[in-house]
């Protein structure tokens, strides 16, 4: 249960209050007090608990009458987020916020982007088009866009995309002595921007996918890199298959420094230990999934878009 204790003002407080935006988070997160400083806005409180049958309560404790509302929620692991976002979305609607945007740093249901066999659900596209019915705009950091071109195809809403790659090349930056690793072709074009901004060599490897956890990765000689270390590159760390064989194949040619950083890290079933048992040095994820690993913040990059949604809605 997580209850958060409502902020008293004055009259004149009040005042000034009106039309400043407000940050509300679904569960505690990293990017809520940065965006609210760096949008100069307010965080937003709630209360929240469960009845003895299950059924959530929920009650927003910050006024939002006649102010713009931003929800952030990492939507990983979704379906036990699910209705409580849809709550609070609609709970700050009825409560008058002028609009409500939702700030999702990982979007889930993307994955199943078409029918391959008789019978299944396009989860994505069901899943947009209800979140599109609560929401006035939408931010999130690397969707898995794959048979999609961009997110208004399945959003009814507008959509902005932060690429997170500046964000770790900009980390990496500081870093000497390294190779960066592409663990497959699909990772190329990304891996290679963030090799130049970054100023490091990279590598790209060779993927073949039997199944969700069964993976197999080949890589290019690394004679050329043998006293640097490797630092293999993903957008997203899920179950971790593709990044446990990337590790034993740099370990079959003798590299003995590897570390790792993603933009999202899921880490499915505690795969986190397993890669830092199966050899590497360090594990680094940007703040989108909250994680231990967490060491970039992404948040500067979120708030041109956020902006951009604001304006937009305030001048529509």
């Amino acid at each position: 249960m997580m209850s958060l204790q409502p902020r008293t003002t004055t009259p004149e407080e009040d005042g000034e209050e009106k039309g400043r935006a407000v940050v509300f988070a679904l569960e505690p997160h990293p990017l809520q007090p940065s965006l609210a400083t760096l949008l100069c806005a307010d965080s937003g409180d709630f209360t929240t608990r469960q009845f003895p049958d299950g059924e959530s309560y929920l009650r927003i404790a910050t006024p939002v009458a006649g102010r713009p509302c931003i929800v952030v929620a990492d939507l990983s692991h979704p379906n036990a987020k699910y209705l409580p976002l849809i709550f609070m979305l609609e709970t700050l609607r009825e409560l008058g916020a002028s609009t409500v945007g939702l700030v999702a740093p990982y979007l889930s249901y993307m994955r199943q982007d078409r029918r391959f066999i008789q019978g299944e659900a396009v989860t994505s596209r069901i899943f947009a088009a209800d979140i599109s019915r609560h929401i006035d705009w939408l931010v999130t950091v690397d969707p898995h866009l794959h048979r999609y071109h961009s997110l208004d195809e399945i959003y009814r809403v507008p959509s902005h995309v932060v690429q997170g790659a500046p964000a770790l090349a900009d980390w990496l930056k500081n870093k000497q002595n390294l190779v960066l690793v592409g663990p497959d072709a699909e990772s190329e074009q990304w891996v290679s921007g963030i090799a130049e901004r970054s100023g490091h060599p990279f590598v790209i490897g060779s993927k073949v996918r039997r199944g969700d956890r069964d993976v197999q990765v080949t890589l290019p000689s690394m004679d050329a890199f043998r006293t640097h270390t490797a630092m293999i590159i993903d957008d997203v760390i899920s179950s971790g298959q593709t990044i446990l064989q990337c590790i034993r194949a740099l370990r079959d040619q003798g590299v003995d420094r590897i570390a790792c950083a993603a933009v999202h890290g899921i880490f499915a079933d505690g795969v986190d230990e397993d890669l830092m048992a199966a050899g590497l040095e360090s594990l680094v994820t940007t703040n989108t999934v909250v994680h231990q690993s967490n060491a970039v913040d992404i948040s500067p990059l979120l708030v041109e878009p956020i902006v951009t949604c604001l304006l937009a809605e305030q001048h529509s």
